[in-house]
């Protein structure tokens, strides 16, 4: 299998991912709680948060959701969720996506020269970071992935998630050729520090389908004057 058919499998997951019944384009409501039980627009029952879970009174009683934990109720899923000791449920409805009209996500043409070789630096520390909702918070960064693009020297400040590192950045096509900011993952660095970057595999964060997620903005040295005309655009 050649890298472009690699992408195109990775392609149909993203669409699966985002556009499946319940995937990122279902969220229909994030609403933040207190400890005032208050109803949920388009959902049933009376909210409040209780040691740090979503607390719920519904017609068929007392239900208590950690954040990640889901309740199916009809056609809908709620789940608890957390920022910085906050606590909100979540509404996923399948129909959402359909009315904001989202039913496709557009994307840039594959272009092997935007799968480059870049060098993993390691450098801990934290950073003040801002969240498209306005929430100001600290986010530890691992490192520092430096490479090449059309001769401009770029850096991808990075964290470590798992086996694989993460970066949210933001180019010269943001805003009008693409969405705002895009995400990007690569695969861990090998012992020297090589690393694969593939700007093919750039994405569209989650808040591009529903702006009730509360993504996180491309830290400063994460946003290029030069153009990537690679991966996800946004949406359709």
């Amino acid at each position: 299998m050649n890298d472009e058919q690699r992408d195109a499998l990775w392609r149909a997951s993203r669409d699966d991912t985002a556009l499946s019944p319940y995937g990122l384009a279902s969220l229909a409501l994030t609403q933040w709680l207190d400890e005032t039980p208050r109803p949920l627009e388009g959902a049933p029952g009376l909210w409040h948060t209780d040691g740090g879970a979503a607390t719920g009174e519904l017609p068929t009683g007392r239900v208590v959701l950690a954040p990640g934990e889901t309740l199916t109720v009809g056609d809908l899923r709620l789940r608890g969720f957390a920022r910085d000791g906050a606590v909100a449920v979540r509404v996923l409805d399948p129909e959402a996506a359909a009315r904001r009209g989202i039913t496709s996500i557009r994307r840039f043409d594959y272009d092997p020269a935007l799968h480059v070789e870049g060098f993993f630096e390691p450098a801990a520390r934290d950073a003040d970071t801002l969240s498209v909702d306005g929430h100001a918070s600290a986010t530890t960064y691992d490192g520092v992935v430096r490479f090449a693009l059309d001769g401009a020297e770029l850096q991808l400040t990075v964290e470590e998630d798992g086996d694989e590192l993460f970066a949210a950045f933001a180019d010269a096509t943001s805003g009008s050729e693409s969405y705002r900011f895009r995400f990007l993952r690569l695969p861990h660095p090998s012992a020297d520090g090589r690393v694969t970057v593939d700007l093919n595999r750039a994405h569209l964060p989650p808040c591009a389908f529903s702006d009730h997620y509360v993504c996180v903005l491309p830290p400063a040295g994460n946003r290029w004057s030069v153009p990537v005309r690679a991966g996800e655009r946004d949406v359709a």
